[in-house]
């Protein structure tokens, strides 16, 4: 099972679209605080409609109680800082892909510890960055697709009609 990790995640809504998102993919979901939000927020039970009650979802108190309790877990992390394209990494199946929060991202006092392991997603000009929800969908998926999207429903069916 894949883990996404929120470092300080601001707002409710890309939380509650990245928890279902989480749900539908079946990977776990870690929120790092302190949260720009409370977790019981209309905004963010809206965003995750119906799915945050099947949510695998964990908090923390801070980045290092985080460490603490996932000791030897191979983390990427995603930040418009790397040198690395998320497609050039080798996802395992349990491993841990962290983003960090809106206004600024994973600090660069970790990163400059990790630079083999973060990832960055391609984006033209002075673009900051992409919505915190989309980018985790794309490198999710990445993830997903590298390791055969295991457990997932690769096909879709018509409800009322037949295929022509």
């Amino acid at each position: 099972m894949l883990n996404i990790v929120l470092f300080e995640p601001e707002i409710p809504a890309n939380t509650g679209n990245i928890g279902r998102t989480c749900v539908a993919t079946n990977t776990r979901l870690h929120l790092i605080e302190p949260l720009g939000f409370r977790l019981n927020e209309k905004a963010l039970k809206r965003a995750g409609m119906d799915y945050w009650e099947d949510l695998d979802v964990t908090t923390y108190i801070d980045y290092q109680d985080f460490m603490d309790k996932n000791p030897g877990a191979k983390i990427y992390m995603a930040t418009t800082k790397s040198p690395n394209l998320y497609t050039e990494a080798q996802y395992e199946p349990d491993c841990y892909i962290m983003f960090g929060k809106e206004s600024a991202g994973i600090p660069e006092e970790i990163l400059c510890h990790h630079k083999e392991d973060t990832v960055r997603i391609p984006m033209v000009g002075d673009i900051r960055s992409l919505n915190l929800g989309n980018s985790v969908a794309i490198v999710l998926y990445e993830a997903l697709r590298q390791n055969g999207f295991a457990g997932m429903n690769e096909e879709g069916h018509l409800h009322r009609l037949e295929w022509e």
